[in-house]
């Protein structure tokens, strides 16, 4: 817990200090009132609004917009059906606690991303050891997009969930796995992806409810292939993880008349389903965007949203393509190094989001997209930890996240 706080309070306080000092040197982006018409991340007086701004921002109008307003009937109303329902119902409640839904979403997103910081110190420490565990969090915490920790977004309460989830099962704890999983799909679509690393878990291991034996030799070959645990009734409670996504689909059916909703409104945010359509395109924009720099072409190659000339679309091209490198070699590094659970979990998650693009910008909001998988965080604090260069990539990423804190604050597009 002292870690864990440690590591809350340092990185969110780095947060608020760029995200205020951003608005206040550099000002807000013009022309971007039409965003929040209604004032959602916006309701105190002028100096309230500075010191929330570097917690409220882009898709914070829409959760707060449905945890106000509810999904709705009215045909508008369906794109709002991408934003699962969890979180927004959490924010309702939180705001008639104490009056404010704005900083109710705030305290809900700082106390579930403790409680995940706390959960996935012990999983860590299971699986790596203390010092790993310590290093872990710490990347985590301070990752680039880490922002999205504290701000009104659902980031931190899927972390909570996901981590949950995969600590019960790896104690043997199956119900608890369950419920946490279904409550991570009705967070987020990506939540029924846990399916994958909660079952290889019951599989294959490893688990505390049933450790191998000492003497268990390795296997090789395709007896690789076959299942370390036998099949037992306990396997059931991992159905309640796509039953999540289920109750939700049910929901839309009778609020919106489309049970499919939050798959077809993906198309109004641009979205399509392409099999690595988002790596193969975001590897030519990254050309693109290469030869445009080199160049110097003053037309745009490929569209920014918040805006941008043709340079800062360039860059962040070659930013968002970084990214993947980066966490193309992570999931490769956690199938390596940690249990096969975590990797495919990984692995996976990318996966769809890689197949999911925007023409206009193939692989935007990969890098929040992808601070949730914490496989990729505890691979990263073992291979540096091996190193001893934990604090030097903790630096780097602080330096990072406070360029990006600054940038969301003034309601540039981060991720």
């Amino acid at each position: 817990m002292r870690e864990s706080w440690r590591a809350l309070w340092t990185s969110r306080l780095a947060v608020w200090v760029a995200g205020v000092l951003g608005l206040l040197w550099i000002g807000r982006v013009p022309n971007t009132a039409g965003f929040d018409p209604r004032r959602l991340t916006e309701p105190f007086s002028a100096f309230g609004d500075i010191l929330v701004g570097p917690f409220a921002r882009w898709d914070s109008v829409w959760f707060l917009s449905v945890a106000r307003d509810g999904y709705g009937p009215a045909a508008g109303d369906h794109a709002k059906a991408a934003f699962f329902p969890l979180y927004p119902l959490l924010v309702h409640v939180g705001g008639w606690i104490v009056r404010s839904q704005l900083l109710a979403g705030v305290l809900i997103s700082l106390a579930c991303f403790l409680a995940a910081l706390v959960l996935l110190h012990r999983l860590a420490a299971i699986e790596l050891g203390l010092d790993d565990a310590r290093g872990t969090i710490l990347l985590l915490a301070f990752f680039p997009t880490a922002l999205f920790f504290s701000a009104v977004y659902s980031e931190s309460l899927f972390l909570l969930l996901t981590v949950g989830a995969v600590l019960a099962a790896r104690q043997g704890r199956w119900a608890w796995a369950g419920v946490a999983g279904l409550l991570a799909a009705l967070t987020r679509n990506s939540g029924v992806l846990l399916l994958v690393p909660l079952v290889l878990l019951f599989l294959y291991g490893p688990r505390a409810d049933r450790p191998l034996p000492p003497e268990a030799e390795p296997r090789g070959g395709w007896r690789r292939l076959l299942p370390r645990h036998s099949l037992t009734p306990e396997l059931l409670w991992l159905a309640l993880v796509p039953l999540g996504l289920v109750l939700y689909c049910a929901y839309c059916a009778a609020a919106l008349g489309d049970a499919l909703a939050p798959f077809h409104v993906q198309k109004l945010w641009f979205r399509h389903f392409v099999p690595l359509g988002a790596a193969t395109d975001g590897a030519r924009a990254a050309w693109l965007g290469l030869r445009q720099l080199v160049h110097g072409s003053p037309t745009p190659v490929y569209f920014r949203a918040g805006g941008g000339d043709a340079f800062s679309v360039a860059a962040q091209s070659l930013m968002l393509f970084g990214f993947l490198v980066l966490v193309v070699g992570g999931v490769v590094g956690a199938l390596r190094r940690l249990p096969f659970a975590y990797g495919a979990y990984a692995g996976v998650a990318l996966l769809f989001t890689v197949s999911n693009p925007i023409d206009a910008q193939p692989l935007i909001s990969l890098p929040r997209y992808v601070v949730v998988l914490f496989p990729l965080q505890m691979w990263l604090a073992q291979w540096c930890g091996r190193r001893g260069g934990v604090e030097r990539a903790v630096g780097v990423s602080a330096v990072l996240l406070g360029l990006f804190a600054a940038q969301f604050a003034r309601w540039a597009f981060v991720a």
